[in-house]
């Protein structure tokens, strides 16, 4: 049986991590956050809401 050169849980030392550090991507600004999003959305909805609550009631 063979000796094991290494403890066992230890990196052998021709196997080292050759990984690179993440780099990281600046941020998109507004166009990434869903609150802006949601926003749009829920006063787009209100308006178009609006107007046939407002026809409804004669106003339009």
């Amino acid at each position: 049986m063979a000796i094991p050169l290494t403890p066992p849980g230890e990196t052998p030392p021709a196997e080292g991590c050759i990984s690179e550090a993440h780099v990281e991507r600046p941020d998109g600004g507004i166009w990434e956050h869903p609150v802006f999003w949601a926003v749009i959305v829920l006063l787009g909805s209100a308006v178009f809401a609006g107007y046939f609550i407002a026809r409804i009631f004669g106003f339009a």
